[in-house]
């Protein structure tokens, strides 16, 4: 098997798009395009990765890191000279280059393989991956001979009336024999209308030296849309939604709602969950078997296990454990991390802080910078006072404890084993095992007390007014 190479091109301005971030780092379902396009390439067993940056460099190789090698096409003089940058790096390799635009994120792996095998099986110098369209407005066409042979690739500002009417385009994808590549591009100029040194003009260097061309056309038309502005883009994220929710689909996953769901690209859920509409999950997030997440869910970066249900909730850098309730209208911010049979009902925050199985917080409650233990339940209202201004303390309660609702825990704190802390308490001290915690003033009722606060509140209204 041949060596697989791949050039990406992520040099261009991205001007169309009006934006102040880089074109090619506009997120697709979540993850950046041109991460879609490295991510894509790589499955396909590309063994090294030139991106070419320009404009926006820092940015790409900082959201990139060491995934990939780096080319710099410090002045934009076309997609030939884009691709001439890799010289230095893939000029002396033998063997397939891939060239890809880092702006289409829609082509698959599965396209990918089959232009690379096609050109592979024919020993061809260059293969074009190509589309039909009814209205190829502003695509390069991919002109053939009588016999179907391919002869060249005009652009648009370029084609005559004859090759304006044909329909079939270049996508901007090539699979190339390396070495003829990099030969051919030294035979480039740019004389054209654009003045500009063309990629596709290596297709017809390549004709006229007798070298083999083949067209490898794609049945999916979406794969060939590459993103220049706002309206592309959320054509992209469109296709791209619809695509990974068949995925899950197929896959065993019920989405009541497919048109309201959105599932990140690099989300992974089990079989037989069921994802209610409203539902957002992002990042990398993992969901297990038997779950039932939604309605109105936003995750991300969590990790849910099997028969777990989360409700109108938020969940952020999270872990749930199995058979685990969250909802509804729960905040499970970055850290939490919560058991089994685990409990967190309506209006509970949780942040940086493990719940133990069996363990519940039922309504009202903020449960921050603590250790919670085993079959703790912790009343409505309950509060783990963390911060002081200036620092983070912990909050340890133990198994079988027992929080009272509207109870204020002063960290750095320990409640102890089977413990049981009142309700209404404000507790500042540690309290050993099985021990019962009262921290608030004895109650004192005054007689007829009541009239005196009102007729006092009736005469300053009065005044008032």
């Amino acid at each position: 098997m041949l060596e697989r190479l791949a050039v990406i091109l992520a040099a261009g301005q991205g001007k169309r798009m009006k934006s102040k971030l880089y074109k090619v780092l506009h997120p697709v379902c979540g993850k950046p395009m041109v991460g879609h396009v490295l991510d894509t390439v790589r499955e396909i067993g590309v063994s090294r990765s030139v991106v070419v940056v320009g404009h926006g460099a820092e940015a790409v190789q900082s959201y990139l890191g060491p995934s990939a090698e780096y080319a710099l096409q410090a002045e934009q003089l076309g997609t030939g000279h884009a691709v001439k940058q890799a010289k230095d790096l893939l000029g002396q390799e033998q063997g397939t280059t891939i060239v890809i635009c880092g702006d289409t994120p829609l082509i698959t792996a599965e396209t990918l393989e089959g232009l690379v095998q096609l050109h592979e099986s024919r020993g061809a110098a260059a293969t074009i991956l190509t589309a039909e369209l009814d209205d190829p407005k502003g695509y390069g066409r991919v002109i053939r001979d009588t016999s179907g042979a391919v002869l060249k690739i005009v652009e648009q500002k370029d084609c005559s009336p004859e090759e304006d009417a044909v329909r079939e385009i270049n996508t901007g994808t090539y699979c190339f024999d390396n070495a003829k590549l990099f030969a051919a591009l030294d035979k480039v100029t740019n004389a054209n209308a654009q003045q500009e040194y063309y990629l596709t003009d290596v297709i017809g260097i390549l004709h006229g030296e007798g070298e083999q061309v083949e067209a490898y056309l794609t049945d999916d038309v979406s794969e060939s849309i590459g993103v220049n502005d706002r309206v592309a883009l959320s054509v992209a994220e469109g296709y791209m939604r619809e695509r990974i929710v068949r995925k899950h689909m197929l896959n065993g996953v019920t989405v009541i709602d497919p048109s309201s769901t959105y599932i990140g690209s690099d989300v992974v859920i089990g079989s037989d969950t069921v994802l209610y509409p409203n539902t957002w999950l992002h990042g990398h997030t993992q969901i297990g078997e038997d779950c039932v997440i939604g309605p109105q869910a936003e995750i991300q970066n969590t990790i849910i296990h099997s028969g777990a249900t989360v409700k109108h909730s938020v969940l952020n850098e999270a872990e749930v454990g199995s058979s685990t309730s969250v909802g509804p209208f729960a905040y499970l911010r970055p850290g939490a991390k919560l058991g089994e049979h685990v409990k967190i009902g309506d209006f509970v925050e949780v942040k940086n802080a493990t719940i133990g199985d069996h363990s519940k917080v039922s309504h009202l409650s903020y449960v921050g910078d603590a250790k919670v233990g085993t079959n703790v339940n912790i009343g409505c209202g309950a509060i783990t006072v963390n911060y002081d201004g200036y620092n983070k303390s912990i909050t340890e309660i133990e198994d079988d404890a027992f929080i009272g609702s509207n109870v204020n825990l002063i960290a750095p704190i320990k409640i102890g084993k089977g413990a049981y802390v009142v309700a209404g308490s404000t507790v500042t001290h540690a309290v050993p095992d099985n021990d019962l915690a009262i921290a608030r003033p004895r109650q004192e009722n005054k007689a007829g007390y009541a009239d005196k606060i009102r007729a006092r509140a009736k005469a300053k209204k009065k005044r008032s007014e």
